[in-house]
Formats: structure tokens, C-alpha cells, sequence
């Protein structure tokens, strides 16, 4: 059975616990225990379920979906596909915005988003009559009034008397509240504590005391009073250092950049060095036959991009390695559509990847291809190798056979109704709505791809690999790199369901024509499938980039192999692959550490070029939005512990409130004022405690920073980025250095003080972006005129600006994205699912700010 594990006053939970009383539900499909399991850490906390399967499900939305889909109740997510899309919209404003501005209100950090939500809301409503969706109750519901229950809750709602300027909303949650079906939920989720039980789950989960913070509406309320100081500090500096951080900090500061490691000048070919840090990073291969979309960016190749360039400022010795994966069914499926061969396919497909990725300013070390002789003969020779060792073994296989095209079709090549889950368009080796793997002759009315009749069943031999016999090495490699390594949790809870279910022979080889052929008397009319020959993609390219391409993948000892996709790549790089190389006995580079994302989608649904929905690689760049403001945004809201949706009104929002008015009106702010009042020049800097306390600060969130990155929580580590720049704006906001110079020569000192160490944290800033937004690090680097010796990242804050120092030429660094701009951004990509959209509001024009 399913299991469910859960906090007690944790939002999330009260969702399921809700859904489930509404539902009224008597057998509910998963037993629930309180905490966590022994191998996640405490402080990981969150709602997720396994499956019997081991699979886990950690989007609420998801897991509510799953029960309604249990339950045989369908109502409650929509009776009509409009209904249904209207339902997942609501789903994804509440899952991408709505939570997170009331979660910053709850803790006293900003109010303007969650007013803007409430708005949203209050808006939404005056179309309806009782519902968000429709008259009667809808999962869209159940969520919000769950998430809002800490602003709302009749026993003291931090929102207080504020609510009645939302006097729609108020009543949709009083009416809602009154409900028998409400209350219990409540008590039941809560164990009887409500409101408080909620107040303290969301400090606990965000890691503050709860003396700290707001503990009331009044408390609250004091946030915006200039007088409450005490309150308003404690709340906008919850991570306090220490006396002995604060001496570190100003030791380091005070020694300057004399003794500091310079950075590492990149020769090509770049080669293993025996006593450092050789760090191999490859990201999946991308199919070659398609346009990559948003989801794929940040899947794998903007998330290796983004370590990648964290480990060159590390100084650590790093090679980042991609290409397209041009063989097997699905180039051959393309080269018949549009009437190339291919060959021609993969050239151009090669080159739109490459501009894609070009303009995206993915720094690869070496992007490269697979239909190459180095594939054929590294393919090859792992192949044999295994087959002298008897890993290899020979089955005949049922297979489909279009009489009419007189071939046997491989998975690609067919279509049909999956068994699982009765999707009408799966593909004959996966099916895309369920992830599930399937054989083709599994599917129900299959069809060729290429002629659209009906194939039969017939025979043909093939070879396997045998995953069984491999299976006590493989699994004695999973439970070590995994325990040794950062393996992201998907990825060790999809390998151990295939190590658990037990592992069984593997075709490995295809009738096709395009692809790496077979050296085996019988069998050289076939070629490998992809899922064999792909991987040793990362060989091959490597070999194309340089000869001594062994350095890198025959040297475990000295390498460190990182790898990045998405989780329906996972048991291919952490089964089948490892197999492969374990099985060919010849000291290959193993993964030591894996990050796969969960899947990012699009608005209310998903991706789809054939539809028009969803942004695609070529389509960024005619935005006219610069590539780093992508980056940034998908960064940001990377799916790393669940699936999440790129929105264009969310992306509008981070833009204008993270990017401009915090990060860039810090930088801009600074050196602005030197500009007007020192004559661009840097002044005397003359520290104080107050200020060493800043520079601790400062220090502890780089310190956060690395330590994120290190362990490849890409998203996490931008935050942290973030955070010094609202540390800088609030300390300028606190020193008043606007006052300062008009003083006394002694405030005018103190004001030329102040802005060398502001100056400093832009260059720090500056460097810290680089692995997210390169062109703007280089853009910030150029207006301060920074030295290159600063691009080096280090455990505590140096300063690289000395006094004298002269700057360049200060510019606005971000523009302004307007709701209106966003609006028919969303209506362009929209395709044919547009519905009415949650999202939907005025605006103005897109203009320079």
C-alpha cells in the first residue's frame, strides 16, 4: 500500500486531510505516519507519498490528484476538460505563487505579494458565484483554503482586521470554514491545535526560533511601523552570527586579497591532474531530432552549465561534456517526415541545438555528436567485452512487422493505447502520460508510425544484455556511490525500485538501419538500441575532443563524475550504463554523483511543439528577454524535489521584484552614488563592528552558497545570492548614506566608508551570478571595472575593491517586464489550451526602468 508521511500542522498535509473528508472517504488508499523515514534527514521535512512501486510523489497537487483518482471521484478535479484545465491553473497559481507570498508574510518579510495574490483572488471571485471553479466545491478549493487557513483562521488569522479589504474572499473562506467537513480537517491535521499548530510548523520548516518571529496579528502589524525596530530586526535577520564569526570575517577582510588563489587560466585540451579536483560533468544527451523547450534547458544542460562554471571558480579542474544523441528510431522516424535523410536530420537539428545552446550561454567545454567513428569503435569494444564475459545473451523476440513496409518496426515506429493507463498516443517503448516502460506488442491497436496500418506479431532474434547476472555488482556500486556521493532522492528511490523488482535480461539491440552496428556474425544487419549506444555517447565525444580520452573515463581514482537530466533518464544512467561498464571489466569512471530533476511544466499543462504550448529554445530568443533572465527564472523555480510550471505572470513577478528591485537596485544604488558623490573613485574605508557584523553576514550566506552548490542544490544556492543583496539594501536603508554626505567631513567619511564595503559586495555579487547569469556578472564586472583576479570563489568574503579604485560607467541592469507584456506572452505560447486563465490581469507596456 501506498504511504503517506506528514507533519502534524503542516498546510500540505491539512490539504490531504481535507480532501480526504470531503471525499468521504472510508478506506483511504495510504496508511499515514507522522515524521519522516530513517534515511531522509529531519530537516527535509515535507509531505510526500510512496507508492507500492517506491515511487514517490512530493507535489501536493499531485498527491491529492492521486487520491481523487483512488476514490473514483473525478469531480472534484473538473466534470469537463475546461473545468479540469481551469482546476490545474488555480492548482499551479497557488503551488508557484500564492504559497510563497504567504509564507514570506507569515514571516514578516514582505506583504506586497500576498497582497497582490489577494487580489488575484478577490478579483477571480466577483465572476463567481460560490466557488474559485464553479458553484460547487473543486480541489482549487480545498488547496487554496488550506494555504490561506494561516491568514484566515477565525481563532486568529494573521491577515487580522486587513481581511475585510478582500471582503469576496472573506466570505468564500468563512462560508468554507463554517463547514462541518472544514473543522474537522482542521483538528484532525492539527491534533486539535489549529492556527497555532500551523504558525509553528511554518517556522519550524524555515528554520526559525519561534521567539523571533511574529507570534500574532499585532506583531505582524508592528512590521510596518518605523518606531517597532526591535521586531522589524529580528524578523529581517533571523540568521544572527556570532562574535567569533564576526572576528573570522574581519580577519579575512582585514589581510585583504594578497594571499588569495588566483583563478585558473582553461587550456584545451583539459586533462585530469594527478592531487586536484578533477570534476567530469556531463549533462543528457538531447535527442537530435527535436527543438529543446524550457523543461529540457533546465533538465540538463543549463544545470550542468550551472555547476560547471561554480567549479571553474572553485579552481577546480572541470570538464563540461554534451552533444546530440543522433542514433537510433527517433532520427529515422524525423528523416521520414520531412523527407531527409538521416544524415541531413541530425546536421540540421545539430546546428539549431547548438545556436539554442549558444544563445542560452551554456559554456561547454566540448559539445560534440554521436554518429562519429569514435562511437562505433568504443560501442563496439564495450560490446565485445561483454560478451566475452557472458553478459550477452541471445533470445528470439516478438516484435511488430508492417507488411505494408515490409519492416519490422521499432518502438518508435509505433503507436498505440497504452495498457496502463489507456493513454491513446503512446509510444512503443514508454508511454509519455504514465512514464511507464513498455514492450510495443504490449500496446492495444497498435499502428506504424509511418503508414498508419495495423503491424503483426512476429519473430525476430536479438541480443541482450544480462542485467540479471550484473545485478550483485551493480547493486554493491549503487549502495556505495550513492551513500558517498550527492545523489539527488528521485534518483536513489527510482534505482533501488529496479534493484528491489529485480533486474532482467535487456534487448539491446534493434532492426534498424541508422546506428551503430552490431560486430557480431548473425546480428550485423542490426544495430544497438539507443539506450545501450547513447550513454557511451559521453565516451566518444570525450574521444572527439581529445585523444586522451581516457584520462577521463578510465581513471576512477583521480575523477569525479557528475551527471545531469531529467528522472525518466535516471535507471538508464544508474542500471543500465553502470552495467555496461561494469560488466566490460576495464576501470571505467563511474557516476559518483547524480542530480535529476522532476519535471517542469508549462502554465496548466505541458509542453508540446506539435500544439504550440510552451516556450522552446528558438522561441526565447524572439522574446526579446535576454537569455539570463531565463536562466535566472528557471533556476529559480528548478524542479529539484517536484514537478513545477514555468508562468509567465510568476516570471513577470521575479523579474520585477528579485532581479530589479532587489539585485539591481542594490548595484545600481551603489554605484550611482560614487559616481555623484566620489567622483567614481572608491574612498577610505574605515570599517565598523556594525559593519564587520554586515561582512559576517555576508560571509555566512557565501558560505551557504558553496555549500549548496557542493551539493548540487542548484536552486537553493541562487537564494543565497539573494539574500545579500536584501543584506545590502537594508543596511544602506539603515546607514543613510543620502544623509551622511550631506554632513560633517567626518559623516562624509563615514558615508565613503560605507559605500567601499557596498562596493566590495557588488564585486562579490558579481561573482557569485557568473554560474547563473554570466552575461550580467560580466556586465556588473565592466561597470565596476573589477579586477579579473576577483573571479575566484572563496569560503569567506574578500574584498578586491581598494580604495582608489575607479568604476566604470553605471547602467540598469534589468528592465521591467509588464503584466501586459506577460499577458500576450502567455496568449503567443499558449496554443490550442488556452482557457481563462488565473493569471489574467491589465497592465502596461514593457518599457526600460
Amino acid at each position: 500500500a501506498a504511504k503517506l508521511y506528514y507533519s502534524a500542522g503542516d498546510p500540505d498535509y491539512l490539504k490531504v486531510v481535507l480532501l480526504c473528508e470531503v471525499l468521504g472517504a472510508t478506506t483511504l488508499p495510504f496508511t499515514a505516519t507522522a515524521g519522516v523515514p530513517e534515511d531522509k534527514p529531519e530537516k527535509e521535512q515535507q509531505l510526500f507519498l510512496v507508492l507500492a512501486s517506491g515511487e514517490q510523489i512530493l507535489s501536493t497537487s499531485a498527491i491529492c490528484k492521486y487520491i481523487c483518482r483512488e476514490c473514483a471521484d473525478n469531480y472534484l478535479v473538473g466534470a469537463t476538460p475546461d473545468e479540469q484545465a481551469l482546476t490545474d491553473q488555480w492548482l499551479n497559481w497557488e503551488a508557484t505563487q500564492l504559497r510563497f507570498a504567504v509564507q514570506k508574510y507569515a514571516l514578516g518579510v514582505e506583504d506586497s505579494e500576498v497582497k497582490a495574490s489577494l487580489s488575484k483572488l478577490e478579483a477571480h471571485l466577483t465572476q463567481q458565484k460560490a466557488c474559485i471553479v464553479k458553484e460547487k466545491l473543486s480541489l482549487a478549493d480545498v488547496v487554496i483554503w488550506c494555504t490561506l487557513y494561516i491568514l484566515l483562521a477565525p481563532e486568529g488569522g494573521l491577515l487580522g482586521a486587513s481581511r475585510q479589504n478582500f471582503p469576496l474572499m472573506n466570505k468564500w473562506f468563512t462560508n468554507l470554514a463554517q463547514r462541518g467537513q472544514f473543522r474537522t480537517a482542521v483538528q484532525k491535521a492539527t491534533n486539535s491545535a489549529g492556527f497555532v499548530a500551523v504558525r509553528d510548523f511554518i517556522l519550524r520548516k524555515t528554520g526559525q526560533a519561534t521567539s523571533k518571529l511574529p507570534q500574532s496579528v499585532d506583531e505582524v502589524a508592528k512590521l510596518g511601523d518605523p518606531n517597532a525596530k526591535e521586531v522589524q530586526a529580528e524578523v529581517h535577520t533571523p540568521d544572527a552570527v556570532t562574535p567569533a564569526e564576526i572576528q573570522a570575517a574581519k580577519a579575512v577582510w582585514t589581510q585583504g586579497p594578497a594571499s588569495v588563489t588566483q583563478p585558473t587560466k582553461k587550456d584545451h585540451p583539459i586533462l585530469p591532474i594527478p592531487g586536484k579536483r578533477n570534476i567530469l560533468v556531463t549533462s543528457a544527451l538531447p535527442y537530435v531530432n527535436n527543438v529543446p523547450h524550457l523543461g529540457n534547458i533546465i533538465g540538463c544542460v543549463l544545470s550542468g552549465d550551472v555547476f560547471a562554471r561554480y567549479c571553474r571558480l572553485r579552481n577546480y579542474n572541470t570538464l563540461y561534456i554534451c552533444g546530440t544523441d543522433e542514433y537510433g528510431t527517433a532520427t529515422e522516424t524525423k528523416a521520414l517526415e520531412e523527407g531527409l535523410t538521416p544524415q541531413e536530420i541530425c546536421r540540421k537539428y545539430f546546428d539549431i541545438h547548438s545556436h539554442v545552446y549558444d544563445w542560452f550561454n551554456i559554456n561547454f567545454d566540448y559539445f560534440g555528436r554521436t554518429s562519429t567513428p569514435q562511437q562505433t569503435e568504443i560501442a563496439q569494444d564495450i560490446f565485445l567485452r561483454l560478451h566475452e564475459r557472458d553478459f550477452i545473451c541471445k533470445e528470439s523476440v516478438d516484435q511488430l512487422n508492417c507488411q505494408q513496409c515490409d519492416r519490422f518496426l521499432a518502438d518508435r515506429f509505433v503507436e498505440g493505447i497504452c495498457p496502463i493507463c489507456g493513454y491513446e498516443e503512446a509510444r512503443g517503448d514508454q508511454c509519455d502520460k504514465c512514464g511507464k516502460l513498455i514492450n510495443a506488442i504490449e500496446l492495444k491497436s497498435p499502428r506504424c508510425k509511418i503508414c498508419s496500418s495495423e503491424p503483426q506479431v512476429k519473430t525476430s532474434k536479438h541480443l541482450f544484455l544480462d542485467l540479471k547476472k550484473l545485478q550483485p555488482t551493480v547493486t554493491e556500486w549503487f549502495h556505495e556511490a550513492s551513500t558517498e556521493g550527492h545523489w539527488s532522492s528521485n534518483s536513489q528511490v527510482i534505482t533501488s525500485a529496479w534493484l528491489r523488482d529485480g533486474l532482467k535480461p535487456r534487448c539491446i539491440t534493434r532492426d534498424l538501419k541508422w546506428g551503430t552496428m552490431v560486430p557480431l556474425d548473425g546480428y550485423t544487419n542490426k544495430v544497438f538500441y539507443v539506450w545501450f549506444d547513447a550513454p557511451i555517447g559521453y565516451l566518444s565525444i570525450t574521444a572527439c575532443y581529445t585523444e586522451h580520452w581516457e584520462q577521463w573515463w578510465k581513471n576512477p581514482k583521480e575523477v569525479q563524475l557528475y551527471q545531469f537530466m531529467a528522472k525518466d533518464n535516471v535507471p538508464f544512467h544508474t542500471v543500465v550504463f553502470p552495467c555496461s561498464l561494469l560488466g566490460a571489466e576495464d576501470n571505467y569512471t563511474l557516476l559518483n554523483h547524480i542530480s535529476a530533476t522532476e519535471y517542469l511544466n508549462y502554465e496548466d499543462g505541458k509542453f508540446s511543439k506539435s500544439r504550440g504550448v510552451g516556450v522552446f529554445g528558438n522561441d526565447a530568443e524572439d522574446t526579446g528577454i535576454p537569455a539570463d533572465i531565463y536562466r535566472f527564472y528557471l533556476c529559480y523555480i528548478r524542479p529539484e524535489t517536484q514537478d513545477t510550471a514555468f508562468s509567465w505572470s510568476d516570471f513577470a513577478v521575479k523579474n520585477n521584484t528579485e532581479l530589479l528591485n532587489n539585485l539591481g537596485n542594490f548595484i545600481n544604488r551603489v554605484l550611482v552614488f560614487l559616481k555623484n558623490y566620489f567622483h567614481s573613485t572608491v574612498p577610505e574605508m574605515s570599517p565598523t563592528e556594525d559593519d564587520f557584523q554586515l561582512v559576517a553576514r555576508v560571509t555566512k550566506e557565501l558560505q551557504g552558497y558553496t555549500g549548496c552548490l557542493e551539493k548540487v542544490k542548484i536552486r537553493d544556492g541562487l537564494k543565497h545570492i539573494l539574500n545579500i543583496s536584501r543584506l545590502g539594501n537594508g543596511h544602506i536603508q539603515g546607514s543613510e548614506p543620502w544623509s551622511l554626505i550631506k554632513g560633517s567631513s567626518e559623516d562624509i567619511a563615514r558615508a565613503g566608508s560605507l559605500m567601499g564595503t557596498y562596493a566590495n559586495i557588488v564585486c562579490l555579487l558579481s561573482v557569485m551570478l557568473n554560474p547563473y547569469m554570466p552575461q550580467v556578472s560580466q556586465q556588473i564586472q565592466e561597470q565596476l571595472q573589477a579586477p579579473p583576479t576577483c573571479n575566484v570563489l572563496l569560503e569567506s568574503f574578500v574584498p578586491f575593491i581598494p580604495p582608489g579604485h575607479k568604476i566604470g560607467e553605471p547602467r540598469p541592469l534589468f528592465s521591467k517586464i509588464d503584466d501586459s507584456f506577460a499577458g500576450r506572452l502567455r496568449e503567443k505560447f499558449g496554443g490550442i489550451q488556452r482557457v481563462s486563465n488565473p493569471d489574467a490581469s491589465p497592465g502596461q507596456a514593457h518599457h526600460k526602468k
